[in-house]
C-alpha cells in the first residue's frame, strides 16, 4: 500500500517540537490567508464573526506568539 504525501507529512510533523509546529502553523495560516479572495460571501462571514463577538459569543482566538 502506498502512503500519501499528506500521511508522509503527518509522520514528519509528529517529530517536531511545539515551537516548530507553531512556526509551521503560522506559515500555513499566512499562505492560506494570502490565497483568500475577498468575495461577498467572505465579507459576510467576517461580519457574522464580528456580530458574534459583539454579542458576547465565544470565538476561537489564536494567541499571539511570544518571541
Amino acid at each position: 500500500m502506498r502512503v500519501s504525501k499528506v500521511e508522509q507529512m503527518e509522520t514528519e510533523l509528529r517529530k517536531l517540537s511545539q515551537a516548530e509546529l507553531r512556526q509551521i502553523r503560522a506559515w500555513l495560516d499566512d499562505m492560506i490567508e494570502d490565497e483568500l479572495e475577498f468575495t461577498p460571501e467572505f465579507e459576510r462571514s467576517i461580519q457574522h464573526g464580528e456580530r458574534d463577538i459583539t454579542d458576547g459569543k465565544s470565538a476561537r482566538v489564536r494567541e499571539p506568539e511570544h518571541a
